[in-house]
């Protein structure tokens, strides 16, 4: 699978978001260099490398020491230093406030869209990576009676394409369905 060359040297523990997804996020909610964003359900990090890579700062909350371990490894690895992991249960509480950007990559994300709402700036977005149309439903249902409007699912595909003398034609291989990707805004 191509992939940017930073990624290849950083560390996997539990299973990452792609490259794929990340580009959604980034596209969907217009983050800059000037937003702040709040990440939770760390993994490996890669997600809040990406986004620290891009915004001027990043908290991401993690409740396994083992995966924060691994993600500090990641961060420390590419030097940066504009990301703080949190040692906390996001379902409990969100502690930053005024943040544009709020993303969800754990089981239950729609016991966080309560904390989310106070967290975000007027118009800022909380987004969801969710495996399974069940789990879309539900938090989409919280979106809903927190008032969040321009809700949006969606699931992003990449198809690798065979180029070759004979003839161009989608590969056999890819990256299918990873998750799919809600996202709302305050």
């Amino acid at each position: 699978m191509f992939m940017p060359k930073f990624y290849r040297g950083l560390k996997r523990g539990p299973q990452v978001i792609l490259p794929k997804d990340i580009g959604a996020i980034i596209a969907y909610t217009g983050i800059s260099k000037d937003s702040v964003c709040v990440d939770a359900g760390t993994g490996s990090g890669w997600l809040a490398i990406e986004l620290a890579r891009l915004t001027s700062h990043v908290t991401t909350y993690e409740i396994r020491p083992e995966f924060a371990k691994i993600a500090q490894s990641n961060i420390s690895r590419l030097g940066l230093g504009n990301i703080d992991i949190r040692m906390a249960d996001i379902s409990k509480g969100i502690k930053e406030r005024a943040v544009d950007l709020v993303t969800l990559d754990m089981p239950g994300s729609e016991k966080v869209v309560r904390h989310a709402y106070k967290a975000l700036k007027p118009d800022g977005y909380i987004c969801s990576y969710l495996p399974h149309m069940e789990q879309v439903k539900l938090f989409v249902k919280k979106l809903e009676w927190y008032k969040f409007h321009d809700i949006l699912v969606i699931e992003v595909i990449v198809r690798d394409m065979l180029v070759r003398e004979a003839g161009m034609r989608p590969s056999t291989k890819g990256v299918w369905h990873t998750a799919y990707l809600a996202f709302a805004q305050k």
